[in-house]
């Protein structure tokens, strides 16, 4: 949650007065924020099993490399594929920027302020998308291993990132992101042989977290490891279609 840097799911501030700050208010106006994120997220997904919609959340510290396993992602599976994405930063609009260069639809949602995406900016974003033929919904997170953990968006899955150049430990200092999450990418593999990172360490503690995550091991650079990522999604997409095809009976 984020009641230290007190933005709440629109990314507002909000002030109280001494009295107002008492741990029982605080614990009820977080208990609000997150209802009323839960009934948007509940109406997000409703919208995204109508469309048959794959929504992945991916969230991470800055610089884990989303927005450019979003760039190769895109530019090789579009062909195959129909992506749009939804960029999440505090300010500019860089990364949607870069995501539209690929060809892709992508709309910049800025939160200011505030520390993460809500339910209910996410779906003021997807009427930029309504008339579009989509398979896979692409949500890149503001970069932060905290604020986003608490916020359902309606997304199939959350997908954490984290590079071989931010520490093993990671997932036991920000337990509440790997615990919500349900994939893991280690990105940058290539800088292994130049970092002193154990990787079999690093999935150890984030299992020790989440027994569940299934983990994939990236680089955009050399490619490594991306066949497996695109195959996964392919896997998932394919399910998805089964679904809606069961549902539509």
């Amino acid at each position: 949650m984020c009641t230290d840097c007190g933005c709440g799911p629109s990314g507002h501030h909000h002030h109280h007065s001494p009295a107002e700050q008492s741990p029982g208010r605080a614990l009820r106006v977080e208990e609000d924020l997150l209802a009323k994120n839960n009934r948007f997220a509940a109406a997000n997904r409703r919208l995204f099993r109508e469309k048959g919609l794959l929504v992945y959340n991916l969230v991470s510290s800055p610089g884990s490399g989303k927005t450019t396993l979003l760039e190769r992602t895109l530019t090789e599976l579009q062909s195959e594929l129909h992506f749009a994405v939804l960029e999440g930063d505090q300010q500019t609009s860089n990364d949607a920027e870069r995501i539209a260069a690929t060809g892709v639809p992508a709309v910049q949602i800025n939160t200011g302020s505030g520390c993460h995406l809500d339910a209910h900016m996410i779906g003021h974003g997807m009427e930029n998308f309504a008339e579009l033929p989509l398979d896979i919904v692409m949500i890149e997170n503001v970069g932060n291993l905290v604020c986003p953990a608490a916020f359902d968006l309606g997304e199939d899955a959350k997908i954490a990132l984290l590079s071989v150049t931010e520490g093993e430990d990671k997932p036991l200092k920000y337990p509440d992101m790997f615990r919500a999450a349900d994939i893991l990418i280690l990105t940058k593999v290539d800088l292994l042989p130049y970092l002193r990172f154990d990787i079999e360490q690093c999935k150890a503690f984030a299992r020790q977290v989440n027994p569940r995550l299934r983990i994939f091991e990236l680089s955009c650079q050399n490619g490594a490891g991306l066949p497996c990522w695109y195959d996964w999604l392919r896997q998932e997409i394919a399910a998805k279609r089964s679904l809606v095809r069961d549902d539509g009976r």
